[in-house]
């Protein structure tokens, strides 16, 4: 009955108990009870902030031959100085998003039976109770289809519905004003003086009406007053100068008003519908029920928090919950891609030294690590137009901060396409963030096997990246290895003798994600028939990248030499990028390294003190599912759900994490987990497609429909006992590829809209 929904029984009394609704653009989150209930209206592109040229110290090259040689003396010490002189600049108004107001309901009775009820199937929130058995509801939805967040309330009784709506701003500059056709409008600008000087910011405008039938609706006191009706209906939209050139977009509220009011609350309720279950209702899964699946999803939460985990469909849950916020906060003409707050804000990483913002050393990649597989390449589309902005703004940073070709990004981005290193070296100094960011490129390109997109943005893309790699990196004087640097491992730092230090060249991230970036423009270009030149010289360089190492204690080395740790508690594990999402480590491929990368996992679990963050646990998940350990897989994943999320399922960082001052909304953690669900139940990297690779114990019996694998394939699979039944593949696409489960391994040549059955002894029939 509830296997699709999260329902709470009692008042969500603050950010952290509310629910999310969005359409790719407006967010809200609704909290609250009977009585009163806030709506926290945010929009993705209303950032503080502006586009400015972040002015750069570096003599370019001079200036990196003289660091790099420092560094290869083995003269740490300098070698940093030199950076910080050279690639620190100073932190000018960088921005971050922001929440843009809060609407107020108000409501003059008591009542009982409180419901609260996210519907995933539909997207529509409920609040349901009742006063003198006279049964009340509200609904709320934002809806893609029509731009607008549209909620109605009745009851079982004529006459019923009385409330007072307010509106109040979350930011300095913020006017409203009521008009006595029961419509509020506002406008705001996106100010702050935390990341920005409180002067730059984007414009917002936008209305508020209420449409009633029967009764009274009045102004009274900055408030609509709503008094006697027989139902209700509020509408919100607001829009901002965001990308804008002229003033048109004043004018867009008002007209997406008109044009919702219009239509009517019941026609917009079923676009919505269908708009949203076109993207949704194409995976199903199920892990299985038990006892547990009845009851409200903070009781369950409690249940796992306790050591309770027999709930199979709370993971199940998870994971849908994780495509419904994906398709909520991105949607292929969503102006900006998910940041760290997705489309929604607590405003708590606003007020501290965190920004709300697109990291690019795990945080904005692991929002979209279950898109593809998840069938919603759609909602992958804003990120590769984002990715496309983010390499034409990088130029500039490779030029000024470098004196190279090509583009370069760092540590994170914003609205404003900010590729400069951040403002401290030691964690600032990434010089592959926006290499790996853009291999979501690469991502949405193996999956779809899409040439138009491969010809007009991936490709171009990635040759550029590609063009500033080849002209950045030395020679390393004692192996005769292409390095980078100086650079960092996101965010983590080593003991030289007793001193700790953040710089080196060749650190193991750079050195995976340029040779995956030049082995796939090597593929591409070939593919294309196009760049001899630059075939031949990502020919050369791919056999000078220097191999993955062994350190002295087992573990994969996360720095070209086998430094120790500063940290070994740290919650990065960038190095293992090498295993997952990436695979130049896989189980039988490279078994030394496999036993490598375990071993990192390992002594990082060990540690005490291990820093425990949202994103690291999903990390640890999807990585023991690439090593085909499903028991490790899900304990970390009943660690998130029970230890890392709020009672609304939406995941967070703990006080003392990255300065962290309290719990802190990071919705990584959702869609990092709900890939690792995915990981556990198909893989499609390296050749093969594997079914079923991590499945744990306790996920016995199951079924999941149209999951997606790589070279534009679906794929469903069912399973008892914990044993495959059947699966079938569905080609889109000519290939060919390895199909898997466990030892097993059978070629498998596909032919375009050709449906294969298998059975549990890998037998394929069409």
């Amino acid at each position: 009955m509830n296997n699709w929904k999260l329902w709470y029984t009692n008042a969500a009394l603050s950010w952290s108990q509310g629910l999310p609704i969005g359409n790719g653009r407006l967010g809200s989150v609704i909290y609250g009870g009977i009585e009163k209930e806030t709506w926290s209206m945010t929009e993705v592109t209303y950032w503080s902030g502006k586009t400015e040229r972040i002015e750069s110290q570096s003599k370019g090259r001079a200036d990196l031959d003289q660091m790099r040689e420092h560094f290869f003396a083995g003269d740490y010490k300098r070698g940093e100085e030199l950076a910080q002189r050279a690639l620190q600049p100073k932190k000018q108004n960088f921005g971050t998003n922001l929440q843009m107001c809060n609407l107020l309901l108000n409501v003059e009775h008591q009542g009982e039976d409180l419901q609260r009820v996210l519907n995933l199937e539909n997207a529509i929130f409920h609040t349901s109770y009742s006063v003198n058995g006279n049964n009340f509801t509200r609904e709320i939805f934002a809806s893609h289809a029509d731009h607008i967040v549209a909620s109605r309330f009745w009851s079982e009784n004529e006459g019923s519905i009385t409330f007072a709506l307010g509106i109040e701003g979350l930011t300095d500059h913020f006017m409203k004003s009521f008009a006595e056709d029961a419509t509020i409008t506002f406008e705001g600008q996106a100010t702050e003086t935390m990341h920005s000087d409180g002067k730059c910011g984007v414009f917002c405008q936008g209305m508020v009406k209420v449409v009633a039938q029967g009764g009274t609706v009045v102004v009274e006191d900055n408030q609509i007053v709503v008094r006697n009706a027989d139902e209700a209906c509020i509408y919100f939209t607001a829009n901002t100068d965001y990308g804008k050139n002229d003033d048109s977009w004043l004018n867009e509220s008002k007209r997406q008003l008109a044009q919702a009011i219009g239509l009517g609350y019941a026609k917009l309720k079923e676009k919505h519908i269908s708009d949203y279950h076109r993207l949704y209702g194409r995976v199903n899964l199920d892990l299985g029920h038990s006892d547990a699946s009845r009851l409200p999803t903070d009781e369950r939460i409690r249940l796992f928090q306790n050591g309770h985990d027999n709930d199979p469909q709370l993971f199940a849950l998870f994971y849908q919950y994780s495509r419904y916020l994906t398709i909520s906060g991105s949607r292929a003409d969503s102006p900006l891609p998910l940041n760290l707050q997705g489309i929604w804000n607590d405003g708590e990483a606003n007020r501290m030294q965190w920004s709300c913002d697109y990291h690019l050393d795990i945080n904005t990649q692991m929002n979209y690590f279950p898109t593809e597989v998840s069938n919603l390449a759609e909602c992958h589309i804003p990120l590769m137009s984002y990715i496309e902005q983010l390499s034409l703004a990088g130029r500039t940073a490779a030029h000024d901060f470098y004196g190279c070709e090509g583009w370069v990004a760092h540590v994170f981005s914003n609205a404003w396409g900010f590729t400069a290193p951040g403002w401290e070296t030691s964690w600032g100094l990434n010089v592959t963030g926006g290499l790996w960011i853009a291999s979501q490129l690469r991502e949405h390109y193996e999956f779809s096997l899409d040439r138009e997109f491969l010809v007009q943005q991936a490709y171009p893309v990635m040759k550029e990246a590609a063009t500033f790699f080849l002209d950045y990196m030395t020679l390393h004087p004692q192996y005769g290895w292409l390095v980078t640097g100086p650079s960092n491992s996101p965010e983590n730092s080593f003991y030289i003798e007793d001193n700790v230090y953040q710089l080196s060249m060749g650190s193991t991230l750079d050195q995976v994600l340029v040779r995956d970036l030049f082995a796939f423009c090597l593929e591409a270009a070939d593919t294309l028939q196009v760049d001899y030149d630059l075939q031949a010289k990502l020919k050369q360089a791919i056999d000078k990248l220097p191999p993955l190492r062994i350190g002295k204690r087992g573990q994969l080395q996360e720095w070209l030499e086998d430094y120790k740790e500063a940290q070994p508690d740290h919650r990065h594990l960038s190095h293992l990028i090498s295993l997952h999402p990436g695979n130049q480590i896989t189980l039988r491929g490279t078994p030394e390294l496999s036993a490598a990368a375990r071993t990192t996992l390992e002594n990082r679990m060990s540690r005490e003190a291990l820093e425990d963050v949202e994103f690291t646990v999903a990390s640890f998940a999807a990585s023991f599912a690439r090593l085909e350990d499903g028991e490790q897989a899900y304990k970390h994943l009943t660690h998130l759900i029970g230890q890392l999320c709020f009672d609304n399922l939406l995941t967070y960082s703990k006080p003392g994490i990255a300065g962290a001052e309290k719990h802190i909304f990071v919705v990584d953690g959702n869609f990092g987990g709900a890939g690792a669900i995915a990981e556990m139940l198909l893989q499609s990297h390296a050749g093969e497609i594997n079914l079923l690779p991590a499945l744990p114990k306790k996920w016995h019996k199951g079924k999941v429909s149209r999951l997606r694998a790589k070279g534009n394939i679906e794929v469903d699979i069912v399973w008892e006992n914990g044993e495959l039944m059947e699966a079938t593949i569905q080609a889109f696409s000519v290939g060919q590829t390895f199909l898997r489960y466990r030892e097993q391994s059978v070629p498998l040549v596909l032919t375009p809209n050709t449906i294969y059955r298998i059975d549990k002894q890998l037998n394929v029939t069409q």
